[in-house]
């Protein structure tokens, strides 16, 4: 299913069409993952929960990267960049699970569009990753349509910087997910992504390790419901081993800024997710919030040198 024949630098390049198409698809995912972790996060510690969803991503990826690469160590300089990725999205999952505690999933996503402009301040910095006019104003004005939803178009609420305690441990949670595609840009070394893939998924499984560890001799594992372990294998599944891959070879093609800038979407996936599933509509005074960071990720795809820079 994951064949390195696809990827950049391993045996011809994708047209970027498909790169879009696929970030479209893993931007779908990541949406649905937002109403799946709010419905599962008091199943479990949210450190708990991690643990076994990176636990068997990392499994069922195991016979995926034996069969296409063997199986071999990386050397310790791969090793500490796979630890450095993965200790980013770790710290971002168990933000987010623990911050779906007290806010709710289009909270989330929306907060999670002001990743871009954070990455894209990483990128400059640290990649000198060239951002343009018209990339910054499509930045600047992503992050003004998730700061109208998360205020809920009260500019008194922003002043008074109204929020809940969801919202800001997410929003700390976002900072480190910002550096996730900068770090995939600047430590692949031409690697597959599958073997870059697994390396991050195992070495997050031992961040989790570690996180978790005090509490696994408290859990009722045979008390979690059957509804929590579905929800975690679609996460392992489909939220993690596929996004992540996805991620991973967009990153290569489009660069860290463009990636992370299909986050602009998730607010209205979710919007459309919640719907489908029969969970209304938000009060419409968000809605203008949700179009202008739908709008900003189109502008951030265009008229770009391909993210090569």
């Amino acid at each position: 299913m994951l064949k390195t024949g696809c990827e950049k630098g391993a045996t011809g390049n994708l047209p970027l069409w498909v790169v879009h198409s696929l970030m479209v698809l893993a931007a779908v995912v990541v949406s649905s993952s937002f109403t799946v972790g709010a419905a599962i996060t008091h199943g479990l510690d949210p450190a708990v929960l991690l643990l076994v969803r990176y636990a068997l991503a990392t499994l069922c990826l195991v016979p995926i990267l034996i069969y296409n690469h063997g199986f071999s160590l990386p050397s310790l300089r791969q090793l500490g960049g796979y630890s450095a990725i993965s200790a980013c999205t770790v710290s971002f999952f168990w933000c987010m699970f623990e911050a779906l505690r007290y806010t709710t999933a289009l909270n989330t996503s929306v907060i999670f569009t002001l990743v871009p402009g954070i990455s894209g301040i990483y990128s400059a910095v640290f990649l000198k990753e060239r951002l343009g006019r018209n990339r910054l104003l499509a930045l600047l004005f992503g992050m003004f349509g998730a700061l109208w939803v998360i205020f809920r178009g009260d500019l008194d609420r922003l002043l008074a910087m109204d929020v809940n305690h969801g919202d800001l441990l997410f929003l700390a949670g976002c900072f480190m997910m910002a550096a996730y595609t900068p770090l995939v840009k600047r430590l692949h070394m031409q690697e597959s992504m599958v073997v870059m893939t697994f390396w991050v998924l195992a070495t997050g499984t031992g961040w989790l390790l570690l996180l978790s560890f005090p509490s696994l001799a408290a859990v009722n594992w045979s008390g979690v419901a059957s509804m929590v372990w579905l929800g975690i294998i679609y996460l392992a599944i489909f939220s993690t081993i596929i996004t992540f891959y996805l991620t991973h070879i967009a990153t290569i093609y489009l660069g860290p800024t463009r990636v992370m800038a299909y986050s602009y979407f998730y607010p209205a996936f979710v919007l459309a997710i919640n719907w489908g599933l029969g969970k209304g509509l938000p009060p419409a005074i968000i809605l203008p919030g949700v179009l202008v960071v739908s709008l900003a990720t189109i502008v951030l795809q265009g008229g770009i040198d391909n993210g090569r820079s």
